[in-house]
């Protein structure tokens, strides 16, 4: 199965997941460690760990800083880096950075992707409703097989969050828990 699976992490960034952070919610608090066990766990198993940064270039013009949302993950603030506790490896670990909610747009996700012979995206972070869906979606119009893990996704609403969860599993691809998630891993590939 690593031959075949790559683990993306969305948006574990300053801005969203530390309490100084421009939007912060503290479900990326919460999930912060959850998200560390499942990629010590990828690791021991060489699985394909990928970093999306949403980021926005500093001088340049950037539609979506005109939206009327507060801007966050500007470069150069520190909002767009990487949440420290997450251990990224910049000799094995990829860093995609993004402009809009689905990480393959405009950027080079499917190429990496298609590099390593990946079909399994296994997909956590931050918000289910807007980047995690977007992601999934991107993944599933592309035919990838997206598989987001439950407890390691979160946004500022629990229901608003398990909405998108039963979506995500009826329309666009899996939702499991951690522990189905390593129990795949320790048996070498995921059930249909």
């Amino acid at each position: 199965m690593n031959k075949k699976t790559a683990l993306v992490i969305v948006d574990m960034l300053y801005d969203f997941a530390h309490p100084d952070g421009k939007v912060f919610y503290p479900q990326n608090q919460e999930i912060l460690p959850r998200i560390r066990d499942v990629i010590d766990h990828c690791r021991e198993k060489n699985i394909l760990i990928i970093f999306v940064q949403h980021y926005h270039r500093k001088y340049l013009f950037d539609k979506e800083l005109g939206s009327g949302r507060r801007i966050n993950c500007l470069e150069g603030s520190g909002g767009e880096e990487i949440m420290p506790e997450l251990g990224y490896d910049e000799r094995t670990d990829y860093i995609v950075k993004k402009r809009r909610y689905n990480a393959f747009c405009g950027t080079d996700l499917d190429l990496i992707l298609r590099e390593h012979d990946i079909r399994n995206l296994l997909i956590c972070g931050t918000k289910t409703n807007c980047c995690i869906r977007a992601t999934v979606e991107g993944a599933y119009h592309l035919d990838y097989n997206p598989i987001v893990i439950k407890e390691c996704v979160a946004t500022n609403d629990e229901v608003v969050n398990n909405v998108h969860l039963t979506d995500i599993k009826k329309y666009l691809g899996s939702v499991i828990t951690m522990n189905e998630l390593y129990e795949n891993l320790d048996g070498g590939e995921f059930n249909d």
